[in-house]
């Protein structure tokens, strides 16, 4: 999303009135465009909100996998692979997260490693790649899950994304216990609680008081 929506908004109605009342229509396909893309921001934003109340009630919305389905398809058929690849992790997500069914969601997931690639979309990479972990972590293949999220991590470190690293210690330090390093884990959830308490991401806080009593670090 690189444009504000009153400016596509205004522009489309401009085009409107070249086309009927200056007889000029060949800005008519641009404005169109515009408002494509209103639509894909729109349906991966409503999208979001959707899996937002999913997290905090655990009951699915059935509309939420066709919007990010329909943004998905609106940013393919407007070029966007930015925009094509943040919707097809959340389709992942979906099947992943909510339905618990990773075969359906490693497709959506590799395409979006792909176009986030492509795209140089580093915030997006590192969502990818940190529920790549998990379905790895699910398959027992816990070096392959290890490196997917230490990569996740560097990618935010770079971004000065502070919540999202602090979210990945918290799997860091899971992955760390499960091979028998509590040590290490209960450093990975000091470095994560501080790091939550200081970008104010007071829920990733919480993540990690319930992942020191779950892995019996408290």
């Amino acid at each position: 999303m690189t444009e504000g929506v009153d400016a596509r908004l205004t522009r489309a109605q401009e085009r409107y009135e070249q086309a009927v009342f200056g007889g000029d229509a060949k800005h008519l396909d641009e404005a169109e465009r515009d408002l494509t893309a209103l639509d894909a921001d729109a349906a991966l934003a409503r999208g979001r909100l959707l899996h937002a109340r999913f997290l905090g009630s655990g009951s699915e919305d059935a509309a939420e996998l066709p919007l990010f389905e329909r943004a998905a398809q609106l940013y393919r058929e407007l070029g966007d692979a930015r925009g094509e690849g943040e919707s097809l992790f959340w389709v992942g997500t979906v099947h992943q997260v909510i339905r618990q069914d990773q075969a359906a969601a490693d497709p959506a997931f590799a395409r979006a490693r792909e176009l986030a690639t492509e795209a140089g979309d580093e915030l997006t990479l590192s969502y990818v790649l940190r529920h790549l972990c998990f379905g790895e972590q699910a398959a027992g293949r816990v070096d392959a899950a290890r490196e997917l999220l230490t990569e996740s991590t560097r990618l935010r470190r770079n971004l000065s994304f502070t919540p999202g690293v602090a979210a990945n210690l918290i799997g860091l330090a899971d992955l760390a216990a499960s091979g028998g390093d509590r040590d290490a884990a209960r450093q990975l959830l000091d470095e994560a609680a501080e790091l939550a308490a200081g970008s104010g991401a007071y829920g990733v806080g919480q993540w990690v008081e319930e992942a020191r009593d779950e892995l019996s670090l408290a």
